[in-house]
């Protein structure tokens, strides 16, 4: 699949005060836009996901799957601030020649999105019949929501809350702070931080699974061994996958990013925030989350006007909305075939 590329040549405000003089956002899309523009999925990915969903969330999309090309025209940028194409701590400053580095500004969630709605306006998408996203990914889509209220029509949130918790950005700064005693992270180079980052991940690892999963896939080989342990290699193993297709620089960012997240900042509150909300609403929570728990997806659902609730009983935490495809879609297509079935019951109804 082809990475295509918007650029924005413009100075773009941060909600910070600061501003980026222009960016990049790489994205990707399959299959085709009808005419009326009334099939678009938009997909919204989680910390270190890239524009390609099929890469991480293979099991939702394809021929045959709940997201379907065939059907739908599927849509996903890498955000801002991320190093898979888009604009980024490691990506040239116009304005100075050089990589922006620790010099990258400090972006929002609603940065990111109002960055993405911009490409929307360049694809001429007037509507996105479904915005759907995970964790970080169900940050922006809700985030969006509340920005145009009249944008998107069916809006699926997993793993998500309406505001970082204290328990959220405890995590994150643990990982900031093991990239800071790299004694690397002080210099300006592409590496910088690398072997804290490992660190960081293995911390990260312990909040998207739990004890169980860790019971489960991590067991003792024998009751003899004294050294040797498979969950110890196993957090090792993760740190070195991230450095091979990440960088601490925009690990950093993404988790600042994280922290961010309050969709009541500058709306009064929280809940006039969510108030403002128009699209139908799903909101599904993952029983096992330690970093989400179910009671953040369930505050969401109370206060969305209209929202439902579903619950997925998995081993696998956090990260079961990358994983449970099956409950996932089962979830979906119920939810989705009750629209339909009141929409014609409306349409017979008007003919009447």
């Amino acid at each position: 699949m082809d990475l295509q590329f918007f650029d924005y040549k413009y100075s773009f405000p941060l909600e910070s005060g600061e501003s980026l003089p222009g960016f990049r956002l790489a994205y990707t899309t399959r299959g085709t836009l009808r005419e009326d523009g009334s099939n678009v999925v938009w997909i919204c990915h989680a910390l270190t996901g890239n524009a390609d969903p099929g890469d991480w969330w293979g099991g939702m999309i394809g021929s045959g799957k709940y997201i379907n090309p065939e059907q739908h025209f599927i849509v996903c940028v890498n955000v801002l601030g991320s190093c898979y194409g888009s604009t980024g701590p490691l990506s040239i400053n116009s304005t100075t020649g050089k990589p922006f580095y620790h010099t990258f500004p400090a972006i929002t969630i609603r940065d990111i999105v109002e960055a993405m709605d911009l490409l929307r306006q360049e694809l001429g998408i007037d509507k996105i019949h479904t915005c759907i996203g995970g964790s970080l990914g169900g940050e922006q889509a809700l985030e969006w929501s509340i920005l145009r209220p009249n944008l998107i029509e069916n809006l699926i949130l997993i793993a998500v809350s309406a505001v970082a918790s204290p328990w959220c950005i405890a995590f994150n700064e643990a990982q900031r702070m093991a990239i800071e005693a790299d004694p690397t992270w002080a210099e300006d180079r592409d590496d910088a931080g690398a072997t804290g980052m490992k660190a960081a991940r293995a911390m990260a690892m312990i909040s998207y699974r739990n004890y169980d999963t860790y019971g489960f896939t991590q067991a003792l080989d024998n009751n003899e061994q004294l050294d040797g342990y498979k969950a110890a290699s196993y957090q090792r193993y993760q740190g070195d996958k991230i450095v091979d297709r990440f960088n601490a620089y925009t690990y950093w960012t993404l988790s600042k990013v994280m922290d961010s997240h309050n969709v009541g900042r500058n709306r009064g509150s929280i809940l006039n925030a969510l108030a403002q909300i128009k699209a139908r609403t799903m909101v599904i929570g993952i029983r096992s989350d330690l970093l989400f728990p179910p009671s953040e997806q369930q505050f969401l659902a109370r206060h969305i006007p209209s929202a439902v609730y579903e619950e997925i009983d998995s081993l696998y935490g956090h990260d079961g909305f990358l994983i449970e495809f099956r409950p996932l879609a089962t979830i979906l297509r119920k939810w989705m075939a009750t629209a339909e079935s009141d929409a014609k019951k409306v349409a017979e109804a008007v003919k009447k």
